[in-house]
Parts: structure tokens; C-alpha cells; sequence
């Protein structure tokens, strides 16, 4: 794999002196009257430039009085200059003046506090930054207007323009590699809670943002934690962490193939995604204070594969799904949330790919690729926003089957007739994952996309763990025999018993894969076993029930789940207890 390069614009530091302010590396002499008392900022903007593009990111401190909503106005020096399309404020353009408006959600700045804001754009020919700014109709000044001395005290320095902080570079071509991982200290001292869970509790797990409100902090909520993304970041950046694990979970309608993880969005809040969910994440990655961190967005888990396999003329079809791929809201989300943070120099984004036992068919694998493509395509993103792909999360498939190999055959029938395998062409993650991202190449994404591997919950050790081959008697004797998966069925899905902590993370543990993670924090649970009611939009799903005898999509067998399960995302002890016991490689 190569090296991909994407160069971070430098960041424009302010240096005031008396009634002067320092914008984008030019000092601009600007006048100062009493109607400014009461407002006053400090603009700090930049750009990521390439030829006739640009990202902009506009910081809007406000150093005066609270303000309840804001404007902000600039000019653009060239003619040519153009705001495309914009995010957290509504943007509008007249010649080469721009303006931008608070959403509801960002209207108050306490004084000393600030907001974050941004927009696609084009030139050509130049592309200079504004020389002015203006908040509310006055001219951004830096400071608190005094009235400068006559004569400078001899002991003052002259002014001088302060040099830019170095941006933060290369893009590396696996985020994961020489790197330390963030340690999430909530799933840690849940991990700790339970007997033994110091052994694994200091391996790097993901951050779930699966609600609005998971954004600043959810204390009140039964799932996942408190810490919201800025305090995740903040602590990052104190544990001397070089990556930190996002996972981006919000779409319109999601999950809807199933209700476990049905999710606050209807299917038509595609705008409420954007606006309230994705600009604010942006804008918070964008702070040029995690500029040293590489952030790694997990992009909608179980979503887009969806759209080939749980629609009409699907064994698994349901109306939601027929929805949400007819109005868009799953391409053009993922669409929009691959534009915005790709847009960050040093944010890496893997989109969910689902898992062998998923789309491990003819009929779904090319089709799943194709959607893939296609959402990173739409709502003005491209393939190079897209950094790879992961497999996985969603599920509990083994990483390697070293007894059952697709090659393999029983008395001249192929084990691909097993009613385990049944006519899949994969019989685990890791050959999946490498035949699956040399289609993703052949579709049209770039020849060094990386993939990742869930590992958390695939271990399948234990005394229940194969020592080799099942009998020769049949193919099905022979897989159920050899196989290290126990499941009862490949489409089960939820809190799988008997199931084991897979590896640990790792880096560049094989050709085409960046790493093993864990995306999904082990002890998370992935549905309740009965209905719970909750204010997280969260549903029950028979397949998290223990008793459930099973549909078309697990071929009408036993759900396998574990009994007592919380909702989605909470914490399920007894789960965290039996993984550790099965690990593979054992703890």
C-alpha cells in the first residue's frame, strides 16, 4: 500500500495590538467605535486548498457580551472565490460578500466561548483569504477597545506576525500503524467491574456516537457513557494517544433490517442528520487543538448493505428498508458524513462493509460493493474521502476456519453444499475481508484502502473449540465438526452465547487489513432480551430473545442469544464475563 498524502492548511494565529488585528498573516488596521463595546471577537479561518478547491473552517470567538444568535460577514478578495456548500450555519453568498448565519442549535456564544463553522468552496486563479470580518454588523477587532498610549512603554516590542503552527502533514497510509490507542476510561472501569477484566481493559476501544446527544454527553443515559466527543478527544490527547476510535451511528431510519438498533431519526430527517448530527461532529474534529491526533470515524454500521440484501424480492425485505433506499437517506448520509470529516486533514474514515456471512454470495457481494461506491460518491463526497473499509462489528464470525476450508470437499461434494455454508464462497472474516477489498479496487475506490476486522466478540475458544476436522460422513458432519464458530446459524446476530474475546488489537496483521479492532466494546450489549422502554429510540428485536425460534434470514433456527440482555449499547456483565472465558487466544 502507498502513501496517500492529503496537506492540512496552516492555521492563521491572531496578534493584536492597540485597535489592529492580525487575519489569515496580514496586519489590517481597523477602526474602532463605541457601538463595539458590547461585541467583540477574534476570526481565526483556514482553508485546505488543492487546484480550484477549497475547505474552509471558521472559528467565531467571541470575546464580549453572551450573544443569543449571530451573523458573520466577509469578503472574499477574489472574484472568483465561491461557498459551494456549508455546514453548522446557513451560508449565503452576494458577489464576493458572504455571510453566515447561526442554526438553532449554535445561536448562543457565552463571552469567551466560541463556535465552529465551515463550507466547501471553489476559485480559481488565487485563493487569499479575507483581510475583515464582522459579527452582528461589527468589525471583529480581537480585543476589548482601549485607547492606545501616545508613546509605547520602551520596554514593548514592536508588533510582529506570529509564524503559522505547523500543520499536521501527511495522511498515513494506516492510521493504526506505531500507534498508541485511546483507552475509553468508562468501558475501562466497566471492563474492571467484572472479575478478571483488568487483563483487557487497557486495550483501545471505540467511542459510540449513536445519538444527537451522545455528542456532548449523555449522563442520564442507560447506554454507553457520559463523555461526550470533545472530553473522549480531551482525555485522548492526556493519555498521549496517537489514534482515537470514533464510531459515527446515526443515519434516518437506521438499522432497518432489524429493531435492536433502531435509532432517534425517522426516515425523512435526513437534514436533522446532517444539520444537527454530523456538523456539530465536524466541527468539533476540526479543533485545531486535536490537530496532533489521528481521528478514526467507523461510518454506519449495518447500513448500506441493507440496501442489497433487506429489501423487497429479499428474504429478509422489510418496508423500512424499501424507504430509506428510495429516498436516499442512507446514500446521500453517508454521503455527506464522508465529505465532512474527510475534509480534515487528519481525520480517516472506514465505512461499514458488513461480513462474510452476510455478503459472502455472489448475488450480495458485487451488488454491496456498488452501493458502497455509490455512497461515496454522493452529496458532493469523492473516493478519497474514503480511507477503508470494515468488516465485522455487526457480527461474530470467526477471524480464520483452520479446519474448514471453501476448497475443500467430502467424498467429491463440495463443502459449499453444507447447510452451514450454504453455497457462501467465504468461511471467515479474514478471506473475505482481502477478496473484498480487491473488488472495492475494481469498482473505482483508491488501490490503498486498508481494511479492519472486528475482533471482539469472534474468539469462538473454549472446551466447545474444534481440535481439527469433523468426521467425513458428510459435508454437514464435517463442517459442524471443524468449524470454530459455533453459532447455530451464520445469521445470528445478537449476543451470541458461547461466543469469545477474539485477538487483541493489532496493527498490520496481514496483507490488505490495517488492523484488528475493537469497534464493538466487548460487554456492550447489541439488544435487549425482552422490551425495555427507553428514550434512546431503541426497540426489541426476537432475535435477542433466548426462546425465539428464528425467520427466512437465520433459516428458522434458535436465535442462540443470551438471556437478561440490556438494550443496545449497555452494559451486559454476564456477556463481558463469557467472552473473557472464551477468549481465543486465551487471556
Amino acid at each position: 500500500m502507498s502513501m496517500r498524502k492529503r496537506l492540512s492548511g496552516h492555521r492563521r494565529a491572531l496578534a493584536l495590538s492597540g485597535a489592529g488585528v492580525l487575519v489569515a498573516g496580514g496586519l489590517v488596521a481597523l477602526p474602532v467605535t463605541a457601538a463595539q463595546a458590547a461585541t467583540q471577537c477574534s476570526i481565526d479561518y483556514t482553508t485546505n486548498d488543492w487546484p480550484g478547491g477549497m475547505t474552509g473552517n471558521v472559528t467565531i470567538k467571541n470575546l464580549g457580551d453572551a450573544v443569543s444568535s449571530w451573523n458573520l460577514g466577509f469578503t472574499f478578495p477574489n472574484s472568483s472565490q465561491r461557498v459551494q456548500q456549508g455546514w453548522s450555519a446557513k451560508w449565503s453568498q452576494s458577489g464576493q460578500n458572504v455571510t453566515a448565519a447561526n442554526e438553532s442549535y449554535n445561536g448562543s456564544i457565552a463571552s469567551g466561548g466560541s463556535v465552529s463553522i465551515g463550507f466547501n468552496g471553489a476559485w480559481s486563479g488565487s485563493n487569499p483569504k479575507p483581510t475583515s470580518f464582522t459579527l452582528n454588523g461589527v468589525v471583529c477587532n480581537g480585543s476589548t477597545p482601549t485607547t492606545p498610549p501616545t508613546t509605547p512603554p520602551p520596554t514593548t516590542p514592536p508588533p510582529t506576525t506570529p509564524p503559522p503552527t505547523t500543520p499536521p502533514g501527511e495522511k498515513v497510509d494506516n492510521p493504526y500503524l506505531n500507534a498508541k490507542g485511546y483507552v475509553n476510561p468508562e468501558w475501562k472501569a466497566k471492563a474492571e467491574s467484572v472479575a478478571g477484566g483488568n487483563r483487557v481493559s487497557n486495550n483501545p476501544t471505540a467511542v459510540w456516537i449513536d445519538r444527537i446527544a451522545a455528542i456532548n454527553g449523555t449522563p442520564d443515559s442507560s447506554s454507553n457513557g457520559a463523555m461526550g466527543v470533545r472530553a473522549h478527544l480531551d482525555e485522548a490527547l492526556k493519555q498521549g494517544a496517537k489514534y482515537i476510535q470514533f464510531v459515527v451511528y446515526n443515519l434516518p431510519g437506521r438499522d432497518c433490517a432489524a429493531l435492536a438498533s433502531n435509532g432517534e431519526l425517522g426516515p425523512n430527517d435526513l437534514p436533522r442528520y446532517k444539520a444537527e448530527y454530523i456538523d456539530p461532529i465536524a466541527a468539533i474534529q476540526s479543533d485545531a487543538k486535536y490537530a496532533s491526533l489521528r481521528i478514526i470515524n467507523i461510518i454506519e454500521i449495518d447500513s448500506l448493505p441493507n440496501l442489497v440484501t433487506n429489501t423487497s424480492g429479499q428474504p429478509g425485505g422489510t418496508a423500512m428498508c424499501d424507504t430509506v433506499k428510495a429516498n436516499g437517506a442512507y446514500v446521500n448520509g453517508v454521503g455527506y458524513a464522508l465529505a465532512r470529516l474527510g475534509a480534515l486533514g487528519n481525520v480517516y474514515n472506514y465505512i461499514d462493509a458488513a461480513h462474510h456471512g452476510w455478503i459472502g454470495w455472489d448475488s450480495n457481494f458485487g451488488p454491496t460493493a456498488d452501493q458502497l461506491k455509490a455512497a461515496a460518491v454522493a452529496s458532493g463526497s469523492t473516493v478519497n474521502n474514503v480511507h477503508g473499509f470494515i468488516v465485522n462489528t455487526a457480527n461474530y464470525s470467526a477471524l480464520r476456519e483452520p479446519y474448514v476450508k471453501i476448497t475443500d470437499n467430502v467424498n467429491g461434494t463440495s463443502v459449499r453444499q453444507s447447510k452451514w455454508i450454504d453455497w457462501n464462497f467465504y468461511t471467515d472474516e479474514l478471506s473475505f475481508a482481502q477478496a473484498f477489498r480487491t473488488k472495492l479496487v475494481s469498482v473505482g475506490f483508491n488501490s490503498n484502502i486498508g481494511m479492519l476486522i472486528d475482533t471482539s466478540r469472534n474468539g469462538w475458544g473454549g472446551t466447545a473449540r474444534p481440535t481439527g476436522p469433523g468426521a467425513l460422513t458428510s459435508v454437514d458432519t464435517y463442517v459442524n465438526g471443524g468449524r470454530v464458530d459455533r453459532r447455530i446459524h451464520a445469521g445470528n446476530w445478537c449476543n451470541q452465547s458461547g461466543a469469545g474475546l477474539g485477538e487483541r488489537p493489532k496493527a498490520a496483521p496481514e496483507s490488505g487489513i490495517d488492523a484488528y479492532v475493537w469497534v464493538k466494546p466487548p460487554g456492550e450489549s447489541d439488544g435487549s432480551s425482552k422490551e425495555i422502554p427507553n428514550n434512546e429510540g431503541k426497540g426489541f428485536d426476537r432475535m435477542c430473545d433466548p426462546t425465539y425460534t428464528g425467520n427466512a434470514r437465520n433459516g428458522n433456527s434458535m436465535s442462540g442469544a443470551l438471556p437478561d440482555a440490556p438494550i443496545s449499547g449497555a452494559w451486559f456483565s454476564a456477556q463481558f464475563a463469557q467472552l473473557m472465558q472464551n477468549a481465543y487466544p486465551a487471556l
